[in-house]
């Protein structure tokens, strides 16, 4: 009997902490109701405003050392340390901050996700947009001597790298493969440095911290913060558009989306310096010229962009770099450049491209007349049609077979042309 005994106190306290984790569970409370889990938390009272009159001093408990009811709460002057503690520094209010302003600033950031997409871009930066990158770039990649050996076949085994063989997991997240193949993808584009020794003068930059400001209409706009990979160079890009096509933008109209507001899902900020311009490099950094900015979108788990905020958000951080990079060459002051700053852009969801060519003509933003800057843009184009390690079945179909499917070669050249430009 003793063992049995032992047995059912045993399965007993087994069944008494499976309870107890049971109903630790918010959503698995059998004593509360479903409408109950749901509420929020009551929000915590404000402090109760405290009322000075002038004449009179109002009697207080601190000379008692203990609460009396009926008197008023002792304030006491703050305490100050002899020295400065990180861990305790308290903020002032921001009116009486440095960089305080009256007039607001409206900021984009990597996190942005603008309603109108491109064409709130295009708005904001003053830009015409071609669809399509034009020939003579995509031509590129055509000729044998600026391709890869057995590259077909090297850029598959790239997808399965990143898609099959890095992971053990059915189903890798997006945000390691797509990181994986962009990087592979650079890795594999820079190997013909040795036909192409231009190539060896780049630099791949991460997490620099970039700060353009400028003015449209009556507002303030600054773009900050970090925006994925950099490719930079001893050599700036050249123009895809002459002089003639530069001055004919000055017939364009740029698209409005009234009633909404061009500053919508912009954020607001009191706090900053309307005159700051940075590329996030030292003056004597020796690639001063950005080259290709590089977006490997779904990293970012909690901040993931729609396709047409995507592309807007590449349309703001090419004219941010381009702008800043004018500003160190042609100075602080509105005009037509003699020679446009010109940036590139790709990103990837891991199966998909965005192109994006984007020329600087003009630093004189603020009016809507005049010479637009110029963006091409090449929009969801497929790298390969389905990765899979199973095959999806239905109704006793293969409908998706497993591994990669529907490889587009193109596709590769039309990234590899955008490494090459400006190299060959």
């Amino acid at each position: 009997m003793i063992p049995e005994a032992r047995q059912r106190l045993r399965s007993g306290a087994t069944l008494l902490n499976d309870l107890r984790l049971f109903s630790v569970h918010p959503r698995r409370q059998l004593n509360v109701s479903r409408p109950l889990l749901g509420r929020a938390a009551a929000p915590r009272p404000r402090p109760r405003e405290r009322v000075e009159i002038p004449g009179l001093e109002p009697i207080t408990y601190g000379a008692r050392s203990h609460y009396v009811p009926g008197l008023a709460k002792p304030v006491y002057p703050r305490w100050e340390m002899g020295h400065k503690d990180p861990r305790f520094y308290r903020s002032p209010p921001h009116q009486q901050m440095a960089l305080y302003k009256e007039k607001a600033c409206y900021l984009f950031n990597q996190r942005t996700s603008i309603l109108e997409g491109v064409r709130q871009a295009l708005w904001l930066t003053k830009t015409k947009q071609t669809t399509g990158l034009p020939s003579q770039l995509l031509s590129l990649a055509e000729s044998s001597a600026n391709q890869i050996a057995d590259q077909d076949e090297r850029v598959m085994n790239v997808i399965k790298h990143a898609r099959f063989w890095e992971m053990t997991e059915m189903e890798p997240p997006q945000e390691n493969y797509c990181s994986t193949l962009l990087h592979s993808l650079l890795q594999l584009c820079s190997s013909l440095q040795a036909s192409h020794p231009v190539l060896g003068k780049r630099m791949l930059a991460e997490k620099y911290s970039l700060t353009a400001s400028w003015n449209r209409g009556e507002d303030l706009f600054q773009v900050r913060g970090q925006n994925g990979l950099l490719l930079s160079s001893t050599t700036p890009l050249p123009p895809l558009a002459d002089r003639q096509e530069v001055e004919e933008t000055e017939n364009h109209v740029l698209e409005t989306f009234y009633p909404v507001s061009p500053t919508i899902d912009l954020q607001t900020t009191h706090l900053y310096s309307p005159d700051r311009m940075t590329t996030g490099f030292c003056g004597d950094y020796p690639y001063p010229h950005a080259h290709t900015l590089y977006f490997p979108e779904g990293v970012d788990r909690r901040n993931r962009l729609r396709p047409p905020q995507l592309r807007a958000k590449m349309i703001m951080f090419c004219f941010a770099n381009a702008l800043a990079r004018a500003h160190t060459l042609y100075g602080a002051a509105p005009q037509t450049l003699d020679q446009p700053v010109c940036v590139q852009a790709v990103a990837t969801d891991g199966q998909n491209l965005q192109l994006a060519f984007f020329q600087l003509n003009t630093t004189d933003l603020q009016h809507h007349h005049g010479v637009k800057n110029q963006v091409w843009l090449e929009e969801d184009v497929p790298l390969y049609e389905s990765a899979r390690l199973l095959p999806l079945i239905k109704r006793k179909q293969v409908e998706i077979p497993a591994g990669l499917v529907g490889y587009q070669p193109e596709t590769f050249r039309k990234f590899l042309s955008l490494y090459l430009h400006g190299a060959v």
